[in-house]
């Protein structure tokens, strides 16, 4: 084969077309984001004798972790010509994508991918299960009663202060630029309703999308659930519920609900099904930023030595200090109380690790236990949850 590849930014558009045409050639059908997001996202692609034969995108934007946006590479919508995999391109290509990101500021990256394996291998881990949900509109509507609130179709700008809101009580979410929501309601085709009670703010915001059955009713497939308390999360189910006439069943799209036991615990007849997928993973980039960026509980005061693994499969040394709300972690020669390796380091920062049980479950290693405890009580305040699809 010969050799002579190149790695270049897509800053033409004929780089674009010939990407979005690999795409096709490589996942079988066309991959929308490719021209929806030319003007938000970065595209790198590689090049072999003039022809595009891999390539990425790469969006430049907050996740909210412990409350506070950290800027993230978030990438999506790669792929390798067929008759060049095998060569260990997929990796070089990433490398070509995150560099710009972090030239940009990028100290973490998150990516959602079905080669989980080998998203691993390059430092990104899971910090959480994903899941898709199924369930009878019927079992909804016996299930659900909805309270008094008034419930308005489209989309206003309070929403979008709203989701922000909502948004900083869980560690991923995105912190959604402007373009975000018109380009997910055009994408979809997403029909928005706004739940409120009477002369008070917007409570809740509920997206789904439509099609239609080949013989009668329609499918019915949320894309966006975001309830501001129990009452208002209970109203939008009713009125999921309402849909019975001509939708058989609601599909919750995979994330699309937070990992709260309300939907499972309080159907009257336990029939829904879960469906899992590939789920989000998260790599630290820059790990003293990431730490001083991230948001922390402003009751928590610790000093932590800790081992975190190196790309090379070395260890360095840190010592983690917690203080009133902000973190900083810098190198040491004080022996580590907790190793971590650079997935689980992800997934600690995530607030993945529930309990020191779970941390030891997953592989942790820690010499003492008082020390785990203290460093999983850092970021578990908050869960992992990022709805968010790119």
């Amino acid at each position: 084969m010969n050799h002579q590849l190149s790695f270049t930014a897509a800053n033409t558009d004929d780089l674009w077309q010939e990407y979005d045409e690999l795409a096709v050639r490589a996942y079988g059908h066309r991959i929308g984001d490719i021209t929806d997001l030319k003007g938000n996202a970065d595209l790198r692609v590689a090049t072999r004798n003039g022809r595009v034969v891999a390539g990425g995108m790469g969006l430049l934007v907050n996740q909210f972790f412990g409350g506070s946006p950290v800027p993230s590479a978030c990438l999506g919508a790669g792929c390798v010509a067929p008759e060049e995999r095998g060569e260990h391109l997929a990796t070089r290509m990433t490398a070509e994508r995150l560099r710009p990101l972090q030239e940009q500021g990028a100290v973490i990256s998150a990516i959602s991918t079905s080669s989980t394996g080998y998203a691993r291998r390059l430092g990104w881990e899971a910090p959480a299960s994903v899941f898709a949900w199924t369930v009878a509109t019927d079992e909804l509507k016996r299930s659900f009663t909805g309270e008094d609130f008034d419930i308005e179709h489209g989309v206003t700008p309070d929403i979008h202060d709203l989701q922000r809101d909502l948004a900083r009580q869980w560690n991923g979410p995105v912190e959604r630029p402007e373009w975000w929501f018109p380009w997910k309601q055009r994408k979809s085709s997403l029909t928005t309703y706004r739940f409120q009670r009477r002369g008070q703010p917007t409570a809740g915001v509920l997206s789904l999308a439509t099609k239609r059955r080949e013989r009668h009713g329609m499918h019915l497939v949320v894309h966006d659930f975001w309830a501001a308390s129990y009452s208002c999360a209970v109203a939008m189910l009713a009125f999921l519920g309402r849909h019975n006439t001509r939708a058989q069943t609601v599909e919750f799209r995979r994330g699309a609900l937070p990992p709260s036991p309300l939907l499972l615990h309080s159907l009257h007849h336990h029939r829904p099904t879960a469906e899992a997928w590939h789920p989000w993973m998260l790599r630290i980039l820059d790990i003293p930023q990431a730490i001083r960026l991230r948001g922390w509980p402003a009751h928590l005061n610790a000093t932590v030595p800790i081992e975190i693994e190196t790309a090379s499969d070395g260890w360095d040394r840190y010592l983690l200090r917690i203080t009133d709300g902000t973190a900083e972690i810098s190198p040491s020669h004080t022996q580590g109380h907790v190793h971590l390796t650079r997935q689980q380091l992800a997934v600690w920062y995530a607030g993945g690790y529930r309990t020191v049980t779970s941390a030891r479950a997953a592989g942790v290693r820690a010499q003492s236990e008082q020390a785990l405890a203290t460093l999983i009580r850092s970021t578990s305040d908050l869960e992992p949850w990022l709805p968010d699809h790119f």
